[in-house]
């Protein structure tokens, strides 16, 4: 087991955000999260990355209690987050922002091929490489924001909300990306309000609801559940 969430319980001040939530991922799975807003789905993810401290719970991730280290050391043991919102430095070029991603690594050949992979991976990238990233698109900005969180060489990829306010055609590009990065190797953990779209790619999936987990399976099965097809999936 690559990361286990065990009754993990978070406040915000007075409001309880997760009640009690326990999932678990394997190492090489996407595992979808999926649920309305305000469900606890970033929450928690902020809780995984140490930016947000439970009160009760645990995290465990390859066998180690990672549940109160601060952020710096859990993106040092291997766990990045893409944020929802992209949170990309907007007056930065593309490769500085590319830079700020490898903060950890001072090897630079290793920053040399990492470069030259998330171009290979992202080439309307390295054609912006020295333009300020506030005038790229919005699909431009999400590969960015995934581009310099693979700068960390996750083993984990927590992924907040990938598809919000992009087209279409550039929800799909942005799916196909993510299991590619799958298909590479790395584990992910997915939040996604586009809850057909992300349990079509995920191995499995929970749904949460007002900080619970309410439901889980395989996320073909929850493709199927006609509870799930009437709250998240557009059906009767």
């Amino acid at each position: 087991m690559m990361l286990s969430i065990k009754n993990l319980n978070v406040y915000y001040n007075a409001i309880h955000a997760l009640k009690g939530i326990s999932f678990e991922l394997e190492k090489g799975e996407i595992v979808a999260l999926i649920g309305a807003n305000g469900a606890g789905k970033s929450t928690s993810l902020n809780t995984i990355s140490g930016l947000l401290r439970p009160r009760e719970g645990s995290i465990t991730f390859l066998g180690e209690d990672i549940t109160t280290c601060p952020p710096q050391d859990i993106v040092r043991k291997g766990i990045v987050q893409v944020p929802e919102g992209r949170k990309i430095f907007p007056r930065m070029s593309v490769m500085e922002n590319l830079e700020m991603g490898a903060y950890i690594h001072q090897d630079k050949n290793q920053f040399k091929k990492d470069v030259d992979s998330v171009f290979a991976r992202f080439p309307r990238l390295a054609e912006r490489r020295k333009q300020s990233c506030g005038t790229l698109s919005g699909g431009e900005q999400q590969m960015l924001a995934i581009a310099r969180g693979l700068m960390a060489h996750p083993t984990l990829l927590l992924l907040d909300e990938p598809s919000m306010g992009l087209a279409p055609i550039l929800v799909e590009q942005i799916f196909d990306i993510i299991q590619d990065i799958n298909r590479q190797g790395t584990s992910i953990l997915l939040v996604e309000q586009n809850a057909q779209m992300a349990l079509s790619i995920a191995d499995r999936g929970y749904v949460l609801e007002t900080g619970r987990v309410v439901l889980q399976g395989p996320a073909a099965e929850l493709l199927e559940n006609p509870t799930v097809q009437a709250a998240y999936l557009g059906g009767d």
